[in-house]
């Protein structure tokens, strides 16, 4: 059982720790220091979900699905983070440069919680690496083994955003400098625009 939970908790990180418009999201929410708690919550249960799901044996019937629906998902995907990423290009070019980490970002615990929301489930990369990656890699472990693994993996997504979105406030000081401030904004407008050239020339659209 340990060795399953190990394999899985392994296998969770290395798929989770590359860097992702959710990540970022998470990242910046740990920074302003708003609502860090439940972004990190819906993340960590979102990919538990997710996991448990495929683990249970749904990874076989979206294994046919998946290929007819990613280009579309990629499309769409590609399109929302194009947009997120012109909006934080627009931050980053503001006239005003008396930037307060505590103002940056007003909006409420719903609105915040619907748009990491956004960037968890229209990601196609998410279902590929936790319903079906992980659901798939499960099915080499049997019954209480098969649940360690699905326990490891999900506790590697607890483990990742947590320490993300509390972690980012060692960054805090550092960002209450405006300038540090435009240069994240503008550095996840590039990562963002990076990403969707990515999804869209994977789903055909480039």
């Amino acid at each position: 059982m340990i060795s399953a939970f190990l394999t899985g908790f392994f296998l969770g990180i290395s798929l989770i720790i590359a860097i992702g418009a959710q990540n970022i999201f998470v990242l910046k929410q740990g920074i302003i220091g708003k609502h860090v708690f439940y972004v990190a919550l819906f993340c960590a249960l979102s990919d538990a979900l997710l996991i448990c799901i495929g683990v249970t044996g749904v990874a076989f019937f979206l294994s046919n699905l998946t290929p007819k629906m990613s280009n579309i998902l990629f499309g769409f995907s590609a399109l929302w983070l194009f947009g997120y990423g012109i909006l934080r290009l627009i931050a980053a070019f503001k006239l005003d440069t008396s930037i307060e980490i505590e103002k940056t970002s007003s909006k409420g615990l719903w609105s915040t919680l619907s748009i990491v929301a956004i960037f968890t489930f229209a990601n196609p990369h998410v279902y590929l690496d936790t319903m079906i990656l992980i659901g798939t890699a499960s099915h080499q472990f049997l019954e209480a083994d098969k649940i360690s693994f699905a326990a490891g993996a999900s506790f590697a997504s607890f483990v990742f955003f947590f320490s993300l979105a509390y972690g980012a406030k060692l960054l805090k000081p550092i960002m209450e400098r405006p300038s540090n401030w435009r240069l994240l904004d503008g550095l996840i407008s590039i990562i963002m625009f990076i990403l969707a050239i990515k999804l869209a020339n994977s789903g055909n659209w480039l």
